[in-house]
């Protein structure tokens, strides 16, 4: 009885995104195929303020922010969460930076992916191949460390076994996504958003109350180690290099995330820009603050957990009545959901209209049948999906560095073809094929091998020598087409 009572807030809240999904596929059906692809990849255009900020939320947020993250809070204290915190500014630095150019430019040359938009403005199939393959490689390992965060807090939580609960989650994501598109999508992002602060509200007080407010439990954690509560983290495990790494990881770099970029096509106009700065920094500030604050405090209260990344599922079980645990299992699902749907559907618009539309058609889906670029998108989105849920029947360990790994190639990739080829007339072809084999070169390198430099993670000295090299790049190569510069800045 209890395992039901736990279920059905997630039953519920499954059913209802379905719901959803269905309605949103009966309004991309109406159309030609430009209009369905508009439709079913970016949502037509017409998000408004709240659920543009709340899709960008959910849609970055993830199974780490729900389980390795407070995990990692819980083994090395405040420090991990000051570090989680660099993260806020997550809506107001894309859509300040990116938003309002994007936005205009995408209008402008139709873009329904990130990859449209690098082809217009490099104009050249490489960087189209390139792109695409490299979005579709650290996808599928992002969303490969989602479904496996999904299972394992499911089982955590309800006590079922793993695989019901990756099959319960696997299954449900992968078929609203494929069968609502972009606005079922952002619809249902919206929903996650709130679920998600509701139970990291809902753990946080718990904890407290559990550790007899917030005195008493940080008196606990200096007793246990010191070093829990300062900057560098339990034992020191946090140096400064490690944590300005962090500020180009999780800040600057997420300006070169298609996940995150592409919802700066999608919104309806500047006023609902503007009020999705203000609207997704507060949330998201709050929504980490309390996921990670839960973690360090559940160290005081659950001193001897063995691994970090039970400490929020455990957490539930422990402290909350058997409804509430089935909310709080709702809310990582919500995150790690969000961002799945959200990476299958970048998936398939690269398969079907970076690759597909633009070499088999010429470009033009007109060539085809509305009804066919209808059942191909499904199609691609279903199979992977099913790919992904497949490989994680046997999970590899580590989350949260699966899920940074990921970040730090995609960032690699497209940071400085997207920066560069919207601010800087200079920007070509020969720079950006450049940047992007120098920054994945080394990030790879510097990943597999491990090798230090001066501390830092890897991604800040890819970022840096794939700077560098499109600067080169940019020197020897060939200036953009005069037709590229009068679209872009005349």
């Amino acid at each position: 009885m209890e395992r039901l009572s736990i279920l059905l807030p997630v039953i519920g809240y499954i059913l209802v995104f379905m719901l959803i999904a269905i309605w949103s596929n009966r309004r991309a059906a109406r159309g030609d195929s430009g209009s369905f692809l508009e439709e079913y990849f970016i949502g037509g255009r017409s998000m408004g303020g709240f659920v543009l900020a709340m899709t960008i939320i959910a849609t970055y947020t993830s199974a780490s922010s729900f389980v390795g993250g407070p995990g990692m809070a819980y083994t090395l204290g405040l420090g991990w969460v000051l570090l989680a915190m660099i993260q806020v500014p997550t809506a107001f630095l894309t859509l300040g930076v990116l938003g309002k150019r994007f936005a205009i430019i995408g209008r402008r040359i139709r873009a329904v992916t990130v990859v449209d938009f690098l082809y217009a403005r490099y104009r050249s199939d490489a960087v189209v191949i390139v792109c695409s393959v490299a979005m579709l490689v650290f996808f599928l390992a992002s969303m490969l460390a989602q479904f496996i965060g999904g299972g394992r807090v499911f089982q955590a939580v309800t006590g079922y076994p793993y695989e019901v609960g990756l099959i319960i989650f696997g299954l449900s994501v992968v078929a609203y996504t494929s069968v609502g598109g972009f606005r079922a999508v952002v619809l249902t992002d919206a929903v996650q958003g709130l679920v998600m602060v509701a139970a990291v509200v809902v753990i946080l007080l718990a904890v407290l109350d559990a550790g007899g407010g917030m005195t008493q439990s940080m008196q606990r954690l200096r007793a246990i180690d010191p070093g829990l509560l300062t900057p560098a983290g339990a034992g020191g495990k946090i140096p400064a290099p490690f944590l300005l790494s962090f500020w180009v990881l999780v800040g600057l770099g997420i300006l070169g995330l298609p996940q995150t970029v592409q919802r700066c096509f999608g919104y309806r106009d500047s006023r609902s820009m503007h009020n999705a700065m203000i609207v997704g920094t507060l949330i998201i500030g709050f929504l980490l603050l309390c996921a990670h604050l839960a973690g360090v405090i559940g160290r005081a209260v659950m001193p001897d957990l063995e691994v970090g990344d039970l400490i929020m599922p455990t957490l539930a079980v422990e402290l909350l009545p058997p409804f509430w645990a089935g909310v709080f299992v709702a809310g990582p699902l919500a995150a790690i959901m969000s961002t799945v749907d959200s990476m299958l559907l970048l998936v398939s618009a690269a398969i079907v209209k970076d690759l597909y539309i633009r070499y088999r058609l010429k470009g033009d889906a007109s060539k085809v049948a509305p009804e066919k670029i209808r059942r191909l998108s499904l199609g691609i989105t279903l199979a992977a999906g099913g790919l992904v849920f497949l490989a994680a029947f046997r999970p590899p360990d580590l989350l949260v560095w699966i899920n940074l790994f990921a970040f730090g190639g995609l960032e690699a990739v497209f940071l400085w073809p997207i920066v560069l080829g919207l601010y800087w007339r200079r920007a070509n072809t020969a720079g950006t094929l450049a940047s992007i084999a120098a920054g994945l070169a080394v990030f790879m390198l510097l990943s597999v091998t491990n090798w230090p430099v001066f501390g830092l993670h890897p991604i800040v000295p890819a970022l840096v020598l794939s700077f560098i090299a499109f600067r080169v790049g940019v020197r020897f190569g060939k200036p953009a087409p005069a037709e590229v510069i009068r679209l872009f800045w005349e």
